[in-house]
Order: structure tokens, then C-alpha cells, then sequence
């Protein structure tokens, strides 16, 4: 019971990753909301409520758990389930930021709706959600704020808006941390390793193939993925950071999977070169000798160019 007396917020949690955490959230202690709009893996509108199942399968164990159905990607509708969590338990501890959809297109194939959809989701719905919160959190001087963010940050073929929403909850994670760790507010993120339905389906799998076949992901990798384990073992690392023993981890990235976890060293320098002559300005010339041989010595190009 090591949240014992805590009560917050767990998006996305109807399904998957979501899910897990608020089961273990609510089995160390804490009431929930849980909140999924029911929508599928793309972000389409469904009938389905799939928060309702696991606020049952909470309540048979006497924990507290209340269904939200609203979306993390409209500012309003945050505000309304933060206050719904300040209303309904009377404080809000923590949020857990788990919604997300996936639109896999190359980039030249993406339509505008692909990209805005899965930005609004993942990045501006983490803002909307630790935006209400924070304002809450800042006045009792307490706070946990779980992102997620996902090894997609490195660069992910085939989901430029996946990639660029995650890599960005970093940079909003890190930032949330150094602005609101003096009030007794931390921010972690997560990456996670975990089968899902966002994550294995048949089309996935089938998109995993195609870049096999065309030299776009080793057979290495794709055996990786294909024995991905489950969400269950991303939820006890989550639930740890929303302790009051997690006071001094701020501003952190975690990668998860079933047999460990592991930091990030995010945005450290890994080489440098100098110039201390001419005003310190090198000149093109310079850097098209210097650099090979430098910065990027025993550096491949990620992506070669190959011939049509």
C-alpha cells in the first residue's frame, strides 16, 4: 500500500499500459481516475467503454475507482477530469499520462489530419493534463507528473508524428521538472517496451515484414518486436515514481521492459572540436576537413542514400 491515502488521474488506462497502471495504482493504495474515451487505435470514435471494465475490476478489490470518458486532447475537457479528481477525492497527487493513438504513414504519405491527431494526443494532451494539475498541485506543494514518451524519440520510420510528439514530452517533461520541482512537483517519463493493441496487431506486424523486406529493420529487431512483453511489467516502475520515496527523481527518462529498466542521458555533449584563432569562427572549409574526422569519426549515416 505504498500509495495509501493518494488519489489522481491515469489516461489511456481502459486498455494496455493505461490499464495495468491504474489496477497496480490502485492495488498499492490509491484512488483512480480512470479515464478512456473509448476511442480505437487511430483515434476513431467508438461505442465502447472500455473504463468502465477496469473501475469494476478495481472496485471487486474495495479500491476506489471512478470512470472518466473524456479527451486528453481538448484543454476544456483536461480541466473538467482534473477538477472531477479534485471534486471526487478532494486532492489530485498524481497524473499518469498513458493516452495515445498511432497514424503510421511515411511522411510523404501523412495527411495533415495524421499529424495534428497524433500531436494533439500524445504532446498537447500531456500539456493540457499537467497544465490543470500543476495549478492544483503548486498550492499543496505536492505532485507527481508520470509522461510517456517512447524510444520512437530516436527517430521511427514510418511515424514522423509519433516521433516528434514523443520526443517533444521530453522536452516538456524536463522543462515541468525544473519549473515545478521547487513547489514539491516531479515529472518523469517513460519509454516503454510493451505489446499492445498499439503496438501488435496484425497490420503492425505486416508493416514490420514490408520493412524487413526492404532493409528498413534488421531480423534482429523485428524478432524483438515480435517477442515484446506486456504492460504489466512498465507499471510497477510508474507507480514507484508516484511514491513519496520518488521525491528526489525529477526530470528523469526511463526506458521499461519486462527484465529492467534503464535511464536516458538525454541531450548530454558527446564530442566537441575548438577554434581559438580568428574570433573563434570556423570557416566551411575547415568544417569539411575537421568534421569527418571529429565529430562524426566512426559515425555511419543512419539512412544511406541508395540507388533507384
Amino acid at each position: 500500500m505504498n500509495l495509501e491515502g493518494k488519489a489522481g488521474i491515469v489516461t489511456g488506462a481502459g486498455r494496455g499500459i493505461g490499464r495495468a497502471i491504474a489496477l497496480l495504482m490502485a492495488k498499492e493504495g490509491a484512488s483512480v481516475i480512470v479515464n478512456d474515451p473509448g476511442a480505437g487505435r487511430n483515434g476513431e470514435v467508438t461505442t465502447e467503454r472500455p473504463a468502465d471494465e477496469v473501475v469494476a475490476e478495481i472496485a471487486k478489490t474495495g479500491a476506489k475507482a471512478v470512470a472518466n470518458y473524456e479527451s486528453v486532447a481538448h484543454y476544456v475537457s483536461a480541466g473538467r477530469m482534473v477538477a472531477q479528481c479534485a471534486e471526487t477525492f478532494g486532492k489530485i497527487d498524481f497524473v499518469v499520462n498513458a493516452a495515445g493513438v498511432l497514424r503510421e504513414r511515411m511522411i510523404w504519405n501523412m495527411t495533415e489530419d495524421d499529424f495534428d491527431t497524433v500531436i494533439a494526443v500524445h504532446l498537447k494532451g500531456t500539456w493540457n493534463m499537467a497544465h490543470h494539475a500543476i495549478k492544483l498541485m503548486r498550492r499543496e506543494r505536492l505532485g507527481r507528473i508520470v509522461t510517456f514518451s517512447s524510444d520512437a524519440f530516436k527517430g521511427s520510420v514510418g511515424q514522423c508524428n509519433y516521433a516528434a510528439a514523443k520526443a517533444g514530452i521530453i522536452g516538456l517533461t524536463r522543462t515541468i521538472a525544473r519549473e515545478c520541482g521547487p513547489y514539491g512537483i516531479t515529472a518523469n517519463a517513460m519509454c516503454p517496451f510493451a505489446a499492445t493493441r498499439m503496438t501488435v496487431n496484425d497490420a503492425v506486424i505486416a508493416n514490420w515484414k514490408r520493412r524487413v523486406e526492404a532493409g528498413l529493420l534488421t531480423q534482429a529487431e523485428f524478432d524483438s518486436r515480435m517477442a515484446m512483453p506486456g504492460p504489466e511489467f512498465v507499471a510497477p516502475m510508474v507507480a514507484y515514481l508516484c511514491t513519496d520515496a520518488a521525491k528526489d527523481v525529477n526530470g528523469q527518462i526511463f526506458h521499461a521492459e519486462k527484465s529492467h529498466y534503464h535511464t536516458y542521458a538525454y541531450g548530454e555533449v558527446a564530442r566537441s572540436i575548438y577554434k581559438y584563432e580568428n574570433n573563434g569562427e570556423f570557416t566551411v572549409d575547415e568544417l569539411i576537413k575537421l568534421i569527418p574526422s571529429s565529430l562524426m569519426a566512426g559515425i555511419a549515416n543512419v539512412a544511406p542514400a541508395k540507388e533507384a
